[in-house]
């Protein structure tokens, strides 16, 4: 009894706080209804990934210069928050890569040109004359990763030995790659993958390659790991192309690829360019939201269809291209998109989404100059540490503002729940049912009828006795353009020696409704409650 009224209280004060912070909000009542008998997707243990680019600092978009010294060739590799932000993790996906891969060398034996810099040229095809990584900085990049435990995806120069004015049915020219590969092999550094190119598939950005030649050019790809990687048992994966889906380029390349690929990539800039000034609305929109499954739900029939094992990524998604948009794309705001783009994408069988960037832009996940985390860096290592690899099909009936993803629990074999409102004037109370039953009760049901209705954890039959957590994400002062990200009251940041905020939840009784703030977003584990989906 004392538990349930502690309970009660912690719920009491998380609820005025949330009052007053928003001010007066209308209420509406809603269900989310969870289908546990079966998962509808599996994603990576390692869904969330982050890129890191090659821009250089005068990189600008719009007037602005948004990537400072944030380069793979000038990143400050020795900062704390850097490696603690990556630890965090354990482990995060990175992809290495961008535009400027595709004008990229490597110091290598084969390489006898000095090693320099990208310089800007506004004649140049990207804009940037050729430039190089050498070796000393890959060493570095990779003490980098062991010491943090990334994985790493390394884009490769898929122009190499290409040139604008030549046809697009070149063959590659894998000489420098080739060397940069064995260079990382004698070095003892493990990629988990190697992706060909960068946005070259379709019409392409700046260059396009036929997809019959980018067919060719991933099997000979995929020969030559063979070949490199012949001593060691675990390959690396082999990922392309890395561009913007085209389901005809697409279903060609996957075709022609005769099972040499083992992830298809695509990239993700549906909000449009950093310069629109609709950004916000757009991303408060349900029905702009929903405009993107059309591609997530082209990509899965194509492979269904393919008769291939090869799965899907999102390679590279920003939400807003040309660097995004400041106050927008690093504020918490753009915390609706990203997790809605998060749970849209594993309902469809995704089973990794890269985010532009971890750092660099107006889209990183950590500050430009500081490297304090942006609000999706913790809506990241959330998903991250709460949802599982099983995707749950989930709907809700109320209204349209709720945004609902349900997963099965990572920390147990209960449920973990992401609610999205995008309603800046109602508040939600939201009911759970599971497979047409819900899991909140009124007193006089009897116990019988309740365990019948779902899989208890066992000996545990009185809800009232049982809390689920909840992490409620808010805005700063309710400013939605706010950097600061506020978790269950309390602003969040690193403290003096760069450590990242542990992230404590909510104690709820189980037989409370979970209450949504208007623009509020909540993550609930609930593992009281074991699905067949999640049983195993």
């Amino acid at each position: 009894m004392g538990h349930s009224w502690v309970l009660s209280i912690g719920f009491f004060v998380l609820i005025l706080s949330l009052s007053f912070s928003f001010g007066y909000a209308e209420v509406v009542e809603g269900t989310v209804f969870i289908n546990g008998k079966s998962a509808i997707g599996k994603t990576d243990n390692d869904f969330i990934c982050a890129t890191l680019d090659w821009w250089p600092f005068d990189k600008c978009d719009y007037g602005t210069c948004s990537w400072d010294h944030a380069s793979l060739l000038n990143l400050d590799l020795s900062n704390a928050i850097l490696l603690n932000a990556i630890k965090a993790f354990s482990p995060l996906k990175i992809r290495l890569g961008g535009t400027l891969e595709d004008d990229l060398i490597y110091e290598t034996e084969d390489h006898s040109q000095p090693c320099l810099p990208f310089v800007k040229k506004e004649t140049e095809v990207f804009q940037y004359t050729q430039g190089c990584l050498p070796l000393s900085r890959w060493d570095e990049l990779n003490a980098l990763f062991q010491k943090s435990g990334a994985v790493i995806i390394f884009g490769l120069n898929v122009l190499y030995g290409r040139r604008p004015s030549q046809p697009n049915n070149t063959p590659w020219n894998s000489t420098n790659a080739e060397s940069l590969m064995r260079y990382t092999v004698i070095k003892g550094y493990t990629i988990h993958g190697w992706e060909l190119g960068n946005e070259l598939s379709g019409s392409g950005v700046g260059f396009s390659i036929a997809a019959d030649q980018y067919a060719l050019d991933t099997i000979h790809l995929h020969n030559i790991v063979q070949i490199i990687y012949k001593d060691i048992e675990a390959k690396p994966l082999i990922l392309g192309p890395a561009g913007f889906f085209d389901a005809d380029w697409y279903k060609e390349y996957v075709d022609k690829t005769h099972n040499s690929l083992d992830v298809i990539t695509h990239h993700i800039y549906n909000l449009g360019p950093g310069k629109d000034e609709h950004l916000v609305e757009k991303i408060l929109d349900p029905s702009f939201l929903d405009g993107e499954a059309r591609t997530f739900s082209q990509l899965r029939s194509l492979l269904k269809n393919s008769g291939t094992s090869v799965n899907s990524w999102v390679g590279e998604a920003g939400g807003a291209y040309n660097s995004g948009r400041n106050h927008v794309s690093n504020a918490f705001v753009n915390s609706f998109w990203y997790l809605d783009q998060l749970g849209m994408s594993a309902s469809y069988g995704t089973k990794t989404y890269c985010r532009q960037s971890l750092i660099g832009g107006n889209y990183g996940l950590l500050n430009i100059t500081s490297f304090v985390p942006n609000p999706d860096y913790y809506s990241a290592l959330l998903w991250h540490r709460l949802m599982g690899t099983n995707v749950l099909a989930t709907s809700f009936s109320g209204t349209k503002k709720i945004r609902a993803y349900a997963h099965c629990a990572k920390q147990s074999k209960g449920i973990a729940l992401l609610l999205i409102n995008l309603d800046g004037n109602t508040s939600a109370k939201v009911r759970v049912d599971f497979n047409g039953s819900s899991m909140e009760h009124s007193r006089h049901r009897d116990d019988h009828s309740l365990r019948m209705r779902a899989f208890l954890v066992p000996q545990i039959y009185e809800l009232e006795a049982m809390s689920r957590e909840e992490y409620h994400l808010t805005a700063k002062n309710g400013d939605l353009q706010s950097q600061i990200m506020v978790l269950n009251g309390k602003e969040l940041g690193v403290d003096s020696s760069g450590q990242i905020p542990s992230l404590q939840p909510q104690f709820v009784s189980s037989s409370e409704p979970i209450t949504v703030a208007p623009f509020s977003i909540v993550f609930a584990h609930i593992p009281y409650v074991v699905q067949p989906a999640c049983s195993a």
